[in-house]
C-alpha cells in the first residue's frame, strides 16, 4: 500500500519530466544555440527517454485506478488575500489516468517517428524540445484539479501550437497558419475566460463539482436565472468549440496542416483538440443541469461532424482531409457529450487517438515516400491525383493505414465501430434527428477514407506523369491572385521554401520507398489498439464505461448490469455498418473499378460541389466580414483620428498662434501706451453706461 501511495505522491513528473526535457534542451538553444543544433541524437534521446518514462509512470497510475483505487489529490495554497485563496495541484482519477495513457503513448511514439521524418531538417533539435514542452502542457492540463489551473495549461498548449504550427516560419503559408491558429482560439479562449470570472462570481468556486452543486442550489432557488446560467455554460464552452474545431471556431484546424506532420499527429490526435472534448468532460458537473446548453453542444457537435465529413469528400491534399476527418469526429465526441453520452464521447476520445495518430503518421510516411520521386514540393508530394499504387512500393504504410481507414469507418471488430456505434445508439435515445445526422455522416466518413485509401495505395503510379504534373502546378498558378484559394489546396503553397520536409534524397528516384524503421515501428505499434482498443467498450461487456462515468454517477457491476438486448444493438449497429459498407462500395466504383465517372456526377451537381470545394465558404465569408471589414473599420478609424481629432487638436494650435500674434503687438513693454488702454477701456465702459 505504501509503494501504492508513494506512486501517487510522485504522480507530478508525469508532466514535468517532459518539461525537464523541454528545459535542457531549450535552454541549450537558447545559450548555446549552434552547439546545441548539432547534438541531435543526444537531444532527442534524451526527450524520447523522459516521454518513455512518463508513459511509464502513466501506466502504472492507470493500472492502480483500474484495480480500485481511489482518487488522489493533493493541493497548495497558490495566493491569498484575506478570505480569498487560489489552490493549485494536481488530481488522479479515471479519467485523468486514461487520459494520461493516452497523451503519454501517443507522444512517445510520435517522437520515435520524429527522428526518421526530422532527420535531416536543420530545425531537428528545436522541434524535440517543442514537442516535449506540447507534451508536458497536454499532462499538465490533464491532471489539473480545478478550472482555474486548467486555463493555465490550456494557454500553454495553445503557445506550444503556435509554436509548432508555425514551425517552419521562414514560409508565409506556416506563418499565416499559426497566427490564425492563434487568433481564432483567442477568440474561444476570451469566451472561456469570461465564462471562468462569471462562474466564480456566481460560485466562489473553481472546483468542478463544487461549481456544478452551487449553480444548480442559485438556479433551484431562484438566486440566479435559467438564462444566465446558460450563458455563463455558454461562455466556458466557447473554449473547447475551439480548441476542438467546432463550428464556427473550425477555421484554423486545415491550416494546421502547415506544420511538420508529427505534430498534425500530435496536435489533432492526443493534445490540442482532445483538450476541448476534455474541458467539456471536466465541466459536466455544471453543463449536465442545463438542458438548453446540453442540446446546444449536440446540435454544435452534430452539425460540425456532418459539416467536416462533406467538405473531406473532395480534398485532393491528403494531410488536409485527414484535418477535416479529424473536425467531423470530434464532432461526433461533442454530439456524445450534449446527449449525455459521456462515456460513449470519451471512449471515441480514446479510440480516435490512436487510429487518427496512425492515418496522420501514415500520411506522413506517405510524403516522406513520394518526395523521393516529385521534391520537396508540398503541392506535389500531398496531392493525392499524383499518387496510386504505392502498396506496392510502401506495403507496411498501406497495411496500417488501411487498418485506420477501416477503424475510422466503423467497420467491426476494429476500434471506431465500438466508440461510433455506442455514441449513435445513445444519441437514437435521445434525438432520432440527431441520430440521423450522424448516421448519414458515418457513410460519407467511409466514403471519403477509402477515396482517400484507393486514391494513394491503389491501382497505378501517377507519380511521374508529367501531365498531371503541369495540370497541377497550372491549377495552382490561376489560384495564386486569389487571397484563400477556392480549392482544397492552399494557393500560397507554390512559395514554400524547398527545406520543407528536408528528409530525402536530392536525386530525385522514379518510384517511392519505405519510411525507415523508426518511422514504420510507430505505425505498427499504433496498429494494435486501432484493432484491439475498442474491444474493452463492447455492449454486452463494458469495461470502459464501468470505469470511465459522468462525476457522481454511481455504475452497476458489470454482473449485475441490465440484460443485454442483442435486438436493438443487431438493429443498431446493423444500420450504422449498412451505412459505412454503402459507402465503401460507392467509393470502390468511383475509385477502384473506374465504373463510375466522380467527374460526371461533379459537372450534374457543380453548387454542392463547389460548396464542398470551398469549404462551405466559411474562409471567404470570414475574410470579407473579419479581415476585411476589420480593415475598413480601421481605415474609417483612422480617417475620423486625422479629420476631427487631429482637426480639433491642430484647430486649437492655428487659434493659439493667431491670438498671440495679434497680442504680442499689444505687450510692447510702454507704461503710457497700457495706460491709454487702461483709459479708454474706461471710456468705453463709460459711454456704455451712459447709453443704457
Amino acid at each position: 500500500m505504501d509503494s501504492v501511495d508513494t506512486l501517487y505522491q510522485y504522480a507530478w513528473l508525469v508532466p514535468v519530466l517532459p518539461l525537464i526535457g523541454a528545459a535542457i534542451v531549450g535552454t541549450g538553444l537558447i545559450s548555446y544555440g549552434e552547439a546545441t543544433s548539432k547534438l541531435r541524437q543526444p537531444s532527442a534521446l534524451l526527450i524520447v527517454s523522459l516521454t518513455g518514462a512518463a508513459m511509464v509512470l502513466s501506466g502504472l497510475i492507470f493500472w492502480s485506478q483500474v484495480q480500485g483505487h481511489q482518487t488522489y489529490t493533493q493541493m497548495f495554497e497558490w495566493a491569498a488575500a484575506g478570505d480569498f485563496r487560489i489552490e493549485m495541484g494536481y488530481t488522479i482519477d479515471h479519467l485523468a489516468a486514461l487520459m494520461l495513457v493516452v497523451v503519454t503513448t501517443v507522444a512517445f511514439l510520435v517522437m520515435i517517428y520524429t527522428d526518421g521524418y526530422m532527420a535531416h531538417d536543420p530545425g531537428y533539435v528545436r522541434f524535440y524540445a517543442y514537442l516535449s514542452l506540447f507534451s508536458s502542457s497536454m499532462l499538465g492540463l490533464v491532471i489539473s484539479p480545478n478550472l482555474l489551473q486548467v486555463y493555465v495549461f490550456w494557454e500553454l498548449v495553445g503557445m506550444c501550437s503556435y509554436l509548432l504550427i508555425g514551425f517552419w516560419y521562414d514560409r508565409k503559408p506556416a506563418a499565416d497558419a499559426c497566427q490564425k491558429a492563434f487568433v481564432t482560439n483567442r477568440v474561444g479562449d476570451f469566451g472561456l475566460l469570461l465564462g471562468i470570472l462569471a462562474l466564480f462570481w456566481a460560485t466562489g468556486s473553481f472546483d468542478f463539482e463544487v461549481m456544478g452543486a452551487r449553480l444548480t442550489e442559485l438556479v433551484n432557488t431562484g438566486t440566479l436565472s435559467v438564462a444566465m446560467a446558460a450563458v455563463f455554460a455558454i461562455l466556458v464552452f466557447l473554449g473547447p468549440v475551439a480548441k476542438s474545431a467546432q463550428f464556427p471556431l473550425h477555421v484554423w484546424l486545415p491550416d494546421a496542416m502547415e506544420g511538420p506532420t508529427p505534430i498534425s499527429a500530435l496536435i489533432h490526435a492526443a493534445t490540442m483538440v482532445a483538450a476541448g472534448v476534455f474541458l467539456v468532460a471536466r465541466m459536466y458537473p455544471v453543463f449536465e443541469h442545463i438542458p438548453a446548453v446540453m442540446t446546444l453542444i449536440a446540435y454544435t457537435g452534430a452539425f460540425t461532424a456532418f459539416m467536416g465529413a462533406t467538405i473531406a469528400i473532395t480534398q485532393n491534399d491528403i494531410k488536409k482531409g485527414l484535418a477535416f476527418s479529424t473536425m467531423s469526429q470530434l464532432g461526433y465526441m461533442v454530439m456524445a457529450m450534449g446527449v449525455g453520452a459521456y462515456g460513449a464521447g470519451l471512449f471515441h476520445l480514446m479510440t480516435h487517438a490512436y487510429f487518427k495518430a496512425m492515418l496522420f503518421l501514415g500520411s506522413g510516411s506517405v510524403i516522406h515516400g513520394m518526395e523521393a520521386v516529385v521534391g520537396h514540393d508540398p503541392v506535389l508530394a500531398q496531392d493525392m491525383r499524383l499518387m496510386g499504387g504505392l502498396r506496392k512500393y510502401m506495403p507496411v504504410t498501406a497495411i496500417t493505414f488501411l487498418i485506420g481507414t477501416l477503424a475510422i469507418c466503423g467497420i467491426p471488430p476494429f476500434a471506431g465501430f465500438w466508440s461510433k456505434d455506442e455514441i449513435l445508439g445513445s444519441t437514437f435515445a435521445v434525438s432520432p434527428v440527431l441520430w440521423a445526422v450522424g448516421w448519414a455522416t458515418a457513410g460519407i466518413t467511409a466514403f471519403y477514407m477509402f477515396r482517400m485509401y484507393f486514391s494513394t495505395f491503389e491501382g497505378a503510379f501517377r507519380g511521374n506523369d508529367e501531365g498531371i504534373r503541369r495540370d497541377l502546378k497550372r491549377a495552382e498558378l490561376q489560384r495564386m491572385g486569389l487571397s484563400l484559394g477556392p480549392g482544397a489546396m492552399n494557393p500560397q503553397e507554390l512559395t514554400l521554401d524547398a527545406s520543407e520536409d528536408d528528409h530525402s534524397d536530392h536525386h530525385h528516384a522514379s518510384e517511392p520507398h519505405e519510411s525507415p524503421w523508426s518511422m514504420t515501428f510507430p505505425l505498427i505499434a499504433l496498429a494494435i489498439p486501432s484493432a484491439l482498443v475498442g474491444l474493452v467498450g463492447t455492449p454486452f461487456a463494458n469495461y470502459f464505461e464501468a470505469f470511465i462515468h459522468p462525476p457522481g454517477e454511481v455504475v452497476e457491476a458489470l454482473e449485475a448490469a441490465e440484460p443485454f438486448d442483442w435486438n436493438e444493438f443487431i438493429l443498431m449497429a446493423g444500420s450504422s455498418v449498412a451505412i459505412a459498407v454503402a459507402g465503401i462500395v460507392l467509393a470502390v466504383l468511383m475509385y477502384r473499378t473506374k465504373a463510375i465517372d466522380p467527374k460526371a456526377i461533379a459537372a450534374k451537381i457543380p453548387a454542392l460541389y463547389q460548396l464542398s470545394l470551398n469549404k462551405w465558404y466559411i474562409d471567404d465569408i470570414y475574410e470579407v466580414v473579419f479581415v476585411q471589414g476589420s480593415r475598413k473599420l480601421a481605415k474609417q478609424v483612422l480617417e475620423i483620428d486625422i479629420r476631427i481629432v487631429d482637426g480639433l487638436v491642430n484647430l486649437a494650435g492655428f487659434v493659439t498662434l493667431v491670438t498671440g500674434e495679434g497680442l504680442k503687438y499689444l505687450e510692447n513693454g510702454r507704461a503710457q501706451f497700457y495706460a491709454l488702454i487702461v483709459f479708454g477701456a474706461v471710456l468705453g465702459l463709460v459711454l456704455l453706461s451712459g447709453v443704457t
